[in-house]
């Protein structure tokens, strides 16, 4: 699942995927990505030491090369930083991994950002109790829609355990007046998660339940308030 690894006494436990990411730390450190600052002072070194005597390189040439590579390394420094402190500011929120292993499957996961983990200039989001890789970062979720979301799944979910309306009972009144309520209650970005069909039906299970409540304060089986009368 493209899992880096996970915490364990304090400590990261290199998974198999952890294993590959210290590969590509290896990589970096080879050439296959980039070269660090001793990797191009030997280099540097090597370049002086074979130099063809004849034709020797120039000081500046030295200082120019060194001065590009400085510069380099300034950039990439800066990109670090910048990932680390994007990373940092994910904590707390929902995102959406998208994982995609060594056979080209792609496995999402979804979950909140416990902490975030740094290593080798290379952040990793802990969610779920795993860690993975900023690079799979593919979507973080905006607070207002979660909640709107979250709203919404909690109205259907009373919603479908109401009855036809043709066998709606006083039984049911607690549930219609919550749906009614929550429903009144929300913003109209919200409302937009609620179909037009639920809050058309919606509408007729709180007409039935008013006059379901009138027919029992008319009967004495309610006060006339509409309250449970007491036993």
């Amino acid at each position: 699942m493209g899992v880096v690894g996970k915490v364990e006494d304090g400590k990261l436990v290199e998974s198999n995927s952890a294993a590959s990411l210290a590969n590509k730390s290896a990589e970096v450190k080879t050439g296959n990505s980039s070269l660090d600052k001793d990797a191009f002072l030997q280099l540097l070194v090597a370049q002086m030491k074979y130099q063809d005597p004849l034709e020797p390189t120039s000081n500046t040439e030295y200082i120019s090369q060194y001065a590009t590579f400085s510069e380099l390394e300034q950039m990439q420094n800066m990109s670090a930083s910048l990932e680390l402190s994007r990373a940092s500011a994910l904590v707390g929120q929902t995102v959406l991994m998208k994982i995609t292993d060594s056979t080209g499957r792609t496995t999402n996961v979804q979950g909140n950002v416990d902490y975030v983990v740094y290593e080798n200039n290379k952040a990793y989001l802990s969610i779920n109790g795993e860690l993975y890789s900023m690079d799979d970062l593919d979507t973080v979720a905006d607070p207002v829609y979660l909640e709107a979301y979250k709203l919404a799944a909690e109205f259907l979910n009373i919603f479908n355990k109401l009855p036809e309306l043709g066998v709606l009972s006083l039984e049911d009144r607690e549930n219609v007046e919550k749906l009614d309520e929550m429903y009144q209650n929300m913003t109209e970005y919200q409302k937009n998660f609620i179909t037009d069909d639920y809050v058309d039906d919606l509408e007729d299970y709180v007409s039935k339940m008013k006059d379901i409540v009138a027919s029992a304060i008319a009967d004495g089986t309610l006060n006339a308030d509409g309250t449970p009368k007491e036993e």
